[in-house]
């Protein structure tokens, strides 16, 4: 009996030391990552360190609501020709952002806008459920509502005058909905449409980077966490916020293709995802894996259209992006290597300026003498894929979207 005491207390000690260990190990490697993450955080060769990402002035800041009664918030600004001359003014141009991300993913654009002699200026607002507007006010929101909401924001914004669409991921998905639910003034109003890192549908079959087993699993899981959600969704925004380094990590990986992004670029991307409330993740996580425009793509027939993709996107793959410009011939699109889902940001001295050029092609006279899209992507620099005029030369475009991982 006491030897099998003796032995007991042997195993209770020996459990405890294993439990210390492994204890100190966790925090040993809990510490290292958290000094790993904040020396590259501080890399004084950061060419972005200086950078005033979410600080960028506006002409005028205002709220405006959803007909679901959410408030969304609306910065517009002015070029370097249109400031103080509104009768200059061509076209207003409308930037919707897309997911978990907030009307700064177009920092670098909206910089070079002002900074430009476009007769345009520019709008950007937030989506309900992201940056500073209001919150989702159902626990399943979609991408018809989002139209709903870039409709409010035309009408109560930009009640008349020529409009150019630019949107980014689940913002051009949105003015894909729009087009749809809104076809009148579509046609009537919008001259120009940028499609940049979007889809039109299929995203079901893509993995997101994930492994395969976790993304065939993620419609199984979607309803055990939109209930988590809803019982605890202030819990897990600040669990959330206590794992900020792993976030980092995460969003360095797998937002961005280029081997050392700038840090505090990154940051700032994350910032985005982290302070997007988990009730908005998971509110458009089904929205977006139904999502399915394909058919709305007539409505950019006669419409001049940009499509732009990084090549490397794992959200969005850049397939997705070949395929809509298949489905739409006269479309330019515009490949940018070695670029992730955020590309807009990760290489804007390749992104912007093709889109300012489509603005200034778009905009090169009054909307009823506006040319025939050939004519506007003509002066509309930009690269095509590998194989892609054997592509488009040759039978009917593909009716269905690329499948797992955005391959054909």
């Amino acid at each position: 009996m006491d030897e099998v005491k003796r032995r007991s207390r042997k195993a209770g000690w020996i459990g405890a030391i294993a439990g210390v260990a492994a204890a100190a190990g966790l925090a040993a490697g809990v510490a290292t990552e958290r000094y790993l993450v904040n020396k590259a955080r501080h890399d004084p060769e950061d060419p972005y360190a200086d950078e005033p990402f979410g600080e960028l002035p506006a002409d005028s800041v205002r709220m405006v609501t959803t007909p679901d009664d959410v408030s969304v918030r609306v910065e517009t600004v002015a070029t370097e020709a249109t400031a103080g001359h509104p009768e200059r003014v061509k076209a207003t141009v409308i930037f919707v952002h897309g997911y978990c991300l907030n009307q700064g993913t177009f920092h670098f654009q909206r910089r070079a806008l002002t900074d430009s002699d476009l007769p345009v200026r520019g709008v950007f607002y937030d989506q309900p459920g992201h940056g500073r507007s209001g919150g989702l006010p159902v626990a399943e929101y979609d991408i018809d509502a989002l139209s709903d909401t870039l409709d409010t924001v035309i009408r109560k914004v930009v009640p008349d005058g020529p409009l150019i669409l630019v949107g980014h991921s689940m913002g051009a998905m949105t003015i894909m909905a729009y087009s749809r639910k809104h076809p009148d003034v579509f046609v009537e109003r919008v001259g120009g449409v940028a499609l940049l890192s979007t889809s039109a549908g299929g995203l079901d079959s893509v993995a997101f980077g994930a492994p395969r087993a976790l993304a065939r699993a993620r419609r199984l899981l979607l309803p055990v966490f939109s209930r988590a959600v809803a019982m605890t969704p202030g819990t897990i925004d600040r669990v959330r916020k206590i794992g900020a380094d792993l976030a980092w990590l995460l969003t360095r990986r797998y937002g961005f293709a280029i081997p050392n992004p700038s840090p505090a670029l990154v940051s700032y991307v994350e910032s985005m995802n982290t302070e997007t409330p988990i009730k908005t993740v998971i509110g458009f996580t089904k929205a977006l894996l139904e999502h399915d425009e394909h058919a709305s793509l007539r409505a950019f027939a006669d419409v001049p259209v940009l499509i732009s993709a990084g090549t490397e996107d794992q959200f969005t793959p850049a397939s997705h992006s070949v395929f809509l410009a298949e489905e739409l011939p006269h479309a330019r699109l515009v490949m940018v290597p070695q670029a992730g889902h955020v590309a807009l940001m990760e290489k804007p001295e390749e992104v912007s300026p093709a889109v300012l050029r489509f603005i200034k092609a778009c905009t090169a006279g009054p909307k009823s003498e506006w040319r025939e899209p050939e004519d506007v992507l003509d002066e509309t620099p930009g690269s095509r894929p590998r194989g892609w005029k054997k592509r488009r030369a040759g039978a009917q475009p593909r009716k269905s979207p690329p499948d797992k991982d955005g391959r054909k």
